[in-house]
């Protein structure tokens, strides 16, 4: 397994509505994560600077890389494109972050 943390960026006042969608995900969306290898996944909101963390884990012949291309990750986009910072085609704006530290 691989561990992976990347941050996003929310748009003002909508953090009651982001968790709400996130609390009412949808079950082909989970399918499709958990499919791609993607498991143990969080996402945590830094509220000074609207930044969302997010973590996960992946396994080692994880299909992350193809998520883009599934019509309920492209659906799901479009869905959170009105409170979140997102590219030309609504996907989430993301940061990778390196890991300099970890405690097991």
């Amino acid at each position: 397994m691989e561990k992976i943390a990347f941050v996003m960026t929310l748009l003002p006042g909508n953090e009651a509505e982001y968790e709400k969608r996130h609390d009412e995900i949808w079950p082909e969306l989970v399918t499709a994560l958990k499919a791609a290898g993607v498991s143990d996944y969080s996402i945590f909101h830094e509220k000074s600077s609207n930044k969302l963390f997010a973590v996960l884990k992946r396994t080692n012949n994880h299909t992350m890389d193809h998520l883009p291309l599934a019509p309920i990750v492209k659906k799901w986009w479009a869905f959170m494109a009105d409170i979140m910072e997102t590219n030309d085609d609504n996907s989430p704006v993301v940061t990778p972050i390196d890991c300099v530290f970890h405690l097991e």
